[in-house]
C-alpha cells in the first residue's frame, strides 16, 4: 500500500489498455509508452500489461506497508512503512512505477487504466492527487528479460495512407524526408509535430472516418498531430500515414523540443 505524498504534473493509473471498445466510443487507451510499462513490471516480475502509475513530472510516493517498488529506470527495491521515494522524469517524457502484484483497482470494460476524457478507470476516473492510496495487486509472479529501452535517435516507420490523395503531390515527400520536432503541445490524445506544413487539396468537408493509434492527422494548417492512445474513434481530418504500432511508444516517449524523422514501411490498403 502506498500514498501519493506530494505530486507536481500529472500522474494516472496505467496497464496494456481495452482492446475491442472502439466501436463503443472507447479508445484502446493503455500507456502512452507500452515498452516504459513494460520495464518498469519486469523489475518488480509483473506481466508486461499490468497496472501501473504513469508520471509526467515528479511524485513522491510514501510506503504504507511494506512493498515492492520499481521504475522503468530504476532497480527493484524495498519500502519499509513511512518510507518514501521520489522519482522524475527527467530529461524524460514520461516514467512508470510498478508495485510487485500490480495495482489493486476496479478493472472496467476491459481494464484498468484511467480514461481522462470519459472519467472513469484507474483510481476514481481521474488523475492522482496527494493523499490517494493505492493498494498492491494480486498479480502472479511472471519473469522475462528487461526490455530494452526506447531508441531515441530511430527513424519511425509509417505505413502511407489512407487519404494521400487529399494532399499535394510532394506533402508525402515532405513527411518522409523532412525532419520534425515533437511540440510541446501534446497528451494522451495526441501530440502535435512542428516542421514544414503537409499542403493539403481540400478544406475538411469530408465525413468523419474511424480513427486509430499512431494516425497521423493534418489539419487545415497543415500541422501533423499523431493520434496517442486515448485519441477520438472517428475523427474529420485526412490521415496522411499511420505510424506502426511497434514504433508508436517509441515516438510518444520523445519530450518537447526532440527531432523526429519518419521512414516509408509500406502502403495502407
Amino acid at each position: 500500500m502506498i500514498e501519493i505524498a506530494a505530486i507536481a504534473g500529472v500522474a494516472t493509473v496505467q496497464d496494456g489498455g481495452r482492446p475491442g471498445s472502439m466501436h463503443q466510443g472507447i479508445p484502446h487507451g493503455g500507456a502512452l509508452v507500452p515498452i516504459g510499462l513494460a520495464r518498469a513490471n519486469a523489475r518488480v516480475c509483473n506481466g508486461r500489461d499490468e497496472a501501473a502509475i504513469e508520471i509526467v513530472g515528479t511524485l513522491r510516493l510514501r510506503a504504507l506497508a511494506p512493498v515492492r517498488i520499481a521504475s522503468d529506470e530504476a532497480l527493484a527495491r524495498d519500502l519499509e512503512p513511512l518510507e518514501e521515494w521520489t522519482i522524475e522524469c527527467g530529461a524524460a517524457r514520461v516514467r512508470y512505477v510498478a508495485l510487485r502484484g500490480g495495482l489493486d483497482v476496479p478493472y472496467v470494460l476491459g481494464g484498468r487504466g484511467t480514461l481522462l476524457s470519459g472519467s472513469f478507470g484507474g483510481h476514481e476516473g481521474r488523475p492522482l492527487r496527494k493523499g490517494d492510496i493505492l493498494r498492491a495487486g494480486s498479480a502472479e509472479v511472471q519473469r522475462y528479460p528487461l526490455p530494452p529501452p526506447p531508441d531515441p535517435n530511430a527513424r519511425i516507420r509509417v505505413v502511407v495512407g489512407p487519404d494521400v490523395e487529399r494532399f499535394s503531390r510532394n506533402a508525402l515527400d515532405v513527411l518522409l524526408c523532412a525532419t520534425f520536432r515533437i511540440s510541446p503541445r501534446g497528451d494522451r490524445t495526441g501530440i502535435q509535430l512542428l516542421g514544414p506544413a503537409l499542403a493539403r487539396l481540400d478544406g475538411d468537408q469530408a465525413g468523419s472516418a474511424p480513427m486509430m493509434r499512431g494516425a497521423i492527422q493534418v489539419p487545415a494548417c497543415g500541422d501533423a498531430i499523431v493520434l496517442g492512445p486515448d485519441h477520438p474513434t472517428v475523427g474529420g481530418y485526412p490521415v496522411i500515414a499511420a505510424v506502426v504500432t511497434a514504433d508508436v511508444g517509441a515516438l510518444m516517449a520523445r519530450p518537447p523540443g526532440t527531432e523526429v524523422q519518419f521512414i516509408g514501411a509500406g502502403r495502407a490498403t
